[in-house]
């Protein structure tokens, strides 16, 4: 394997351009050539969720026109990467010709973490971070693709790091997209628990694999004017 193929996501070009800077960086420094998917902007899934279903096609569409098969397409997102393994086959039911083309795509779609550790075979990537972090794991990627143990295995394996315990770590921070929006008063409740448990695990950084969560809880410290970055696994990792 020499080259992959990058989606950006939409949340990734709009708002945290350097998330996937240092995801092209990791895997450059793995040897291997990236190739930004430039046409695919979006996975759809807010359409998707919000039952617009033909705006969601449209972009599934636009998506699989972009990836080359064969190649491998990297998403530093849990939650993209689950709609685009997962929630196609239920968007594309009614399209023969698209769904087949999303079913032979989904054996080379990779979250970023899941890459590196189970593809690559990789932990250990030269990283250094020397900060007490603490790792968020986003709902989608826990439950829908079930990567539990891959970022902490690759955040273990970073120099001078300090990795210590969140509470009730896998407990949602209230983003799920238009959730947030939808549910603001829920969504605000569950971030305020979010907040209290990374202010007590004494991290000075929060670690996530998801734009949205970024967003989230980074504007919930924000507010409560808690000291404490948020930074993507693909950050640590390309840092030296």
């Amino acid at each position: 394997m020499t080259e992959v193929q990058l989606f950006a996501t939409c949340l990734g070009e709009q708002f945290y351009p350097e998330v996937n800077d240092a995801a092209a960086t990791v895997l450059e420094r793995l040897r291997l050539k990236v190739r930004p998917l430039k046409r695919a902007f979006c996975c759809g899934q807010v359409a998707f969720n919000e039952g617009f279903r033909e705006e969601a096609k449209a972009l599934a569409r636009r998506f699989l026109d972009s990836c080359e098969p064969g190649v491998p397409v990297i998403v530093p997102s849990g939650s993209c990467s689950s709609m685009l393994k997962i929630f196609y086959s239920d968007l594309l039911a009614d399209d023969a010709g698209l769904l087949a083309r999303a079913n032979a795509m989904r054996p080379w779609l990779f979250e970023f973490s899941q890459f590196l550790v189970d593809v690559l075979k990789v932990k250990f990537v030269g990283a250094r971070f020397e900060r007490a972090v603490a790792y968020h794991p986003s709902c989608h990627l826990m439950r829908e693709l079930r990567v539990r143990d891959q970022p902490l295995q690759l955040l273990s394996a970073v120099n001078g790091i300090k990795l210590v315990e969140l509470g009730n770590r896998e407990e949602c921070c209230g983003f799920g997209g238009m959730f947030s929006v939808k549910f603001a008063p829920i969504s605000a409740a569950m971030l305020a628990d979010k907040v209290e448990r990374i202010k007590e695990s004494g991290a000075d950084v929060l670690v996530a694999n998801d734009c949205g969560c970024l967003m989230q809880i980074g504007g919930g410290l924000h507010r409560a004017g808690v000291a404490i970055e948020t930074r993507h696994l693909a950050q640590v990792l390309a840092s030296r």
